[in-house]
């Protein structure tokens, strides 16, 4: 069932989507230029513990469910075997040492500046989902894709440690299709009802905070 209401509502945004954008483009350009540094040394940090190239590239759902290529520091081996399973978030043997570090700070998601800066991604929006992933949401949850996706917003601070949840549950897939995803969707919801350009700056500011306390 389509939410003709929050529909019409983002129709109605086009300024905030417009400043929106120019300030991702600028903050992500500038993120590049100050972190090329930073990316140099994680990228060499990776090749060094294992063999193989730095980013992990990886096909995700974006604004209406357009495909987009999401760009990530590798925290795995390469060609290390794909788990058949929709929910592979939690830790196993197949993590590298700076690819554990990478995650426990998050610094993996680092790259995605590239994303904000080509227009696939923004600073704030639900996490693009993998493309199975989509399936196992209702054609109401999908309505998220009314919108970009982001690299934080309200969702992925509360469940920053979603990966010790998975790790802690008996059936994984279970606990994310049952517990995680309505409640995931319940706060994206929340988001795209109270988004604007202040709300942004309060949601990458508590992102940084909770990245910080890890």
């Amino acid at each position: 069932m389509i939410n003709h209401q929050l529909s019409n509502q983002l129709r109605k945004r086009k300024f905030y989507f417009s400043f929106k954008r120019l300030f991702d483009l600028f903050f992500a350009l500038l993120g590049l230029i100050v972190l090329l540094p930073v990316f140099i040394i994680i990228s060499l940090l990776i090749v060094i513990d294992s063999k193989g190239l730095p980013f992990f590239i990886q096909e995700r759902a974006g604004k209406l469910g357009k495909p987009f290529k999401i760009f990530k520091f590798r925290t795995m081996r390469a060609k290390a075997p794909i788990i058949d399973k929709p929910v592979s978030f939690y830790e196993d043997d197949r993590v590298t040492k700076v690819g554990r570090f990478l995650r426990k700070t998050k610094m993996d998601e680092l790259p995605q500046l590239i994303n904000v800066f080509l227009g696939h991604m923004s600073f704030v929006g639900p996490r693009p989902l993998v493309l199975e992933h989509i399936n196992l949401y209702t054609e109401e949850q999908r309505q998220i894709l009314l919108i970009k996706p982001g690299i934080t917003d309200l969702a992925s601070i509360t469940f920053r440690k979603e990966s010790d949840m998975l790790l802690s549950s008996l059936d994984p897939l279970k606990t994310y299709v049952e517990e995680i995803i309505p409640k995931k969707v319940e706060l994206n919801f929340k988001y795209m009802e109270k988004m604007s350009f202040f709300y942004d700056i309060y949601l990458i500011f508590k992102t940084i905070i909770s990245i910080t306390k890890l």
